[in-house]
Formats: structure tokens, sequence, C-alpha cells
């Protein structure tokens, strides 16, 4: 819905812009933890996402496809299990745990890649956000009044880039390694020049919700809730801290694509990937899903606010939860957010722990970037 980043070039500060049903009964282990405060340089990713300019343009109708098709997905069990924070690198709103129950479901194996995603596009003539000129008379509509209107050539068909600097003066200040791109989309996930072509297995990117819910619905399929998503990430694991276990994620074998040396300015890339790695690069979890930690972000259905836990714990066992009715973030409390899920290969221990499964990342449906992606689930 706006940019938070890079109009300073144009106004000269950053605007503002199988399965059985669930028994009804709490889990046997441990009791919803306390709220933790996490340090200033990991919350700085999370409370600060970059975002998008409005499109000025609802995302396109697709009309559903006859029937989803269950290649390539996984049978997820019903069961509860306490949901949230499971260390100390947990941020506020991952606070506090309590109790889910879920029916059973199916889940992509891996996130939707560029050939997927090629071939809904060709088969609707979908255009994405990133592929839209934004519109300035909706985007002023989230801004403060008086807020000036950018630069004509900031108003064009864009996107958000990662670019590793050569330096930084402070993590808070993620502009350093953000680029608003001309040209940046699904096709050029890092602006002109760059392509998909001999990278058909990798997930797509510079998708936004809108986007990735218009492929879901084409292809039969639905977006995951957040509840789901955190369940099937932990595949079958009762209060480990990733998908894989306890294990820290620089332990042992590369278990995730991730960020190794200095964010962000060195990648030693000791995992094998500078930026996005093939779906399938690392081992599975206990269910069978890739990459439920690092590689890109998943667009989740649900709405974002910081108090939803809170709200949860309070009514005990909840059956299927589908998020808030509406969206509340107090960082911008115009713009509606969407929920994502499982970190990307931006993430770094010193930063965004968020390969982390219960950690949870918010942005306006409208973002993209050159780490967000997606999946998709079925009943």
């Amino acid at each position: 819905m706006l940019i938070r980043l890079l109009i300073q070039a144009s106004v000269g500060v950053m605007a503002l812009a199988g399965f059985s049903a669930c028994q009804q009964k709490k889990p046997d282990h441990a009791q919803a933890d306390t709220a933790q405060t996490a340090d200033t340089a990991i919350t700085s990713c999370h409370t600060n996402p970059p975002s998008r300019f409005a499109s000025g343009t609802s995302a396109q109708a697709m009309p559903p496809g006859k029937s989803g098709n269950r290649t390539g997905m996984v049978a997820i069990p019903a069961g509860t299990f306490l949901m949230g924070a499971d260390n100390d690198q947990a941020r506020p709103d991952e606070y506090p745990k309590h109790s889910v129950c879920l029916d059973g479901f199916w889940m992509d194996a891996t996130e939707v890649t560029n050939a997927q995603f090629a071939r809904f596009v060709k088969a609707t003539g979908y255009i994405t956000t990133a592929e839209r000129k934004p519109d300035w008379e909706e985007m002023r509509k989230q801004l403060p009044p008086g807020t000036p209107k950018p630069a004509d050539n900031l108003l064009v068909a864009s996107s958000l880039v990662f670019s590793a600097p050569a330096q930084i003066s402070s993590l808070a200040d993620y502009s350093q390694w953000w680029q608003w791109v001309a040209g940046a989309d699904w096709r050029h996930p890092e602006g002109p020049g760059s392509s998909i072509v001999g990278k058909e297995n990798y997930p797509v990117v510079q998708v936004s919700w809108d986007d990735a819910r218009a492929y879901a619905n084409w292809a039969g399929k639905r977006l995951p809730t957040e509840a789901e998503w955190e369940w099937a990430a932990r595949g079958g694991l009762r209060k480990a801290i990733y998908p894989w276990g306890n294990e820290p994620v620089d332990a042992g074998k590369p278990k995730a694509n991730s960020w190794q040396g200095t964010f962000p300015v060195t990648n030693t890339k000791r995992d094998g990937f500078d930026q996005s790695a093939p779906v399938k690069s690392f081992i599975p979890n206990g269910y069978g899903l890739y990459d439920m930690a690092g590689n890109v972000w998943e667009w989740c259905s649900d709405y974002y606010r910081p108090d939803y836990y809170q709200t949860q714990a309070r009514a005990g066992v909840v059956k299927n939860p589908t998020g808030p009715l509406q969206s509340v973030d107090p960082d911008e409390p115009t713009v509606p957010k969407r929920v994502q899920r499982g970190g990307s290969f931006l993430c770094n221990d010193s930063y965004c722990s968020s390969y982390r499964s219960s950690a949870r990342m918010k942005s306006s449906p409208d973002t993209g970037l050159s780490h967000t992606g997606f999946r998709c689930v079925m009943n």
C-alpha cells in the first residue's frame, strides 16, 4: 500500500508511508510462556519491513480451477499443538503460546516455482502487482496528510530488490540494502537484465499477496492459514525451535538457506547459495515439506495484528483459526497487513532469526520483494 524507503530520493525524507476432526482436549505439554522483549537488532527486520506503493488496481479476479490437483502436495495430519514462541529469540507478537486444534489438510511440498507460476500466467494472462504502475491518488489515501508526491520516475512499475552494501551504519536502516528498482518483477527478480531462465525450479519471488491468492484460486487451492503453516512447519516435533529440531542453524550440515557471515555485508555462502536456492535443496521436515525455514518468505491468508495471540489464548483450545477479522499494525496504522512465515535467505541470528517455526512477519498485500514467495494448501 505504500513504500517506506527510497522516496527520500524524491522528497528528501523517507515516506511513512486423512483427516480426522480435531480432538477437543488440551495438549499435555507446557503452559503458555510469558512474553519477552527482543533486542533492537533482531526486531528491526520484523517491525519495519519495506512495503510497496498502492498499485491503484485491485487484484485480478481469477476463476478457480475445475479441481485442485494434489500432485506435489503432502498430507498434513490433524492435531492439536501449542502455537507460538519456543526460545528467547522470539518477538513479542509470538506470545503467549496457545492451544490450536486443526483438521488435516494438504500442502505443497515446496514453494511455488517459477515454472508453475509461468504456467498460471500463460493460461490466464495475469499481470502481477510489480508489473503495474502505482497510482498516486490511491497511495496518498494511506499516507499522512501533506506527504509530498514522489517524483514521477518513481511512480513506475517497480519492486523491491536486495542489494548487499559494502558497509552499513546501522542495522535499523534497511534502506541501505533494499532498493526500489524499476522493471523488477517475477520474470526479472533483480530488475532489468536479470532473468529466471534456467531457474525454473527456483521459488517464484516478487509476488504480492494478491498475486499469490490469484494463483491459488486458479489452481483450485488456497493460501495456508498462519496456524496451518506453523503446524506443518513443525513436522510433528513438539516445542522444537526449528523445523528440523533444536540444533542451531549454523551448526553441523546446512539445514536451510540463510545468511552466513555478517549481515548484510558479507555472506560466506557456507550453505552453497548467495540468494534463493532451487526447491528441495535441503532435507525436508518430518512431514516431507521442503524449505519451511529460510529460502523465501511465504504468504499466509491471515490478517496481521500483534495482539492476536493474546486473544486466542483467552479462548482456550481454538479450532481451525483463520486469523483476526481485520489488520492492525501500530507501526503503520493506516496500512492493512498480511502474515508471512518461514524467513528467507537473508535471515541471520544477528539480525532476523526468522527461520524459527514460530517467527512471524507482516507486509502489505501489494508488496513483492526479491525474497518473498508462497506455497498453497487444500482441504
